[in-house]
């Protein structure tokens, strides 16, 4: 049986993944001179590294040794614009089911820290599923043209992140 902290360590696997995922995503959308969509995933890419961070200073801030990981394979060869979306549309739906995991072992564990720890990590996923989806029906509904997505993106500001005084602290400091 996996314990909260266990599958926390294995979440900052995921989560360096899914930055490292990111970062694929937005060096495939520059070297199509897709500016706007390249620079939204090299942001995300670091919103990712420092949910990693956040969960390596949970875990030192419990006294437990966090353990860092190589990240898993990352995808970089895409055939169509769309793609890099739709991995972007399951990869945060993979990332909530481990979080919602996450949350439900800490409270059957009685870990009722590392449940309100969980809290935030749930309001972000309900976001971060939501901007992707956004971003996939807009591509969609552009077709061919993908400037209606860049200018999507400059005019609606999607993943402009605010500070949130509720998100927990990043070890080192949020890039």
């Amino acid at each position: 049986m996996n314990t909260f902290e266990g599958l926390l360590q294995d979440q900052i696997r995921n989560e360096f993944t899914a930055s490292q995922q990111y970062v694929a995503v937005a060096v495939w959308y520059d070297e199509q001179d897709l500016p706007r969509l390249a620079a939204h995933f090299y942001k995300q890419s670091l919103e990712e590294r420092n949910h990693a961070m956040m969960m390596v200073q949970y875990l030192l801030d419990k006294d437990t040794r966090p353990h860092i990981p190589s990240v898993g394979e990352v995808e970089s060869d895409f055939k169509s614009t769309l793609e890099p979306l739709e991995l972007a549309v399951a990869q945060e739906m993979t990332v909530t089911e481990q979080i919602e995991t996450l949350a439900r072992t800490a409270r059957d564990e009685g870990d009722y820290i590392g449940e309100q720890f969980m809290q935030w990590f749930l309001k972000e996923q309900v976001e971060e599923v939501a901007e992707m989806n956004t971003l996939l029906n807009v591509a969609k509904r552009a077709g061919d043209d993908l400037f209606h997505l860049e200018h999507f993106l400059a005019r609606e500001h999607v993943g402009v992140s605010t500070n949130d005084p509720t998100a927990p602290r990043v070890a080192g400091g949020n890039l």
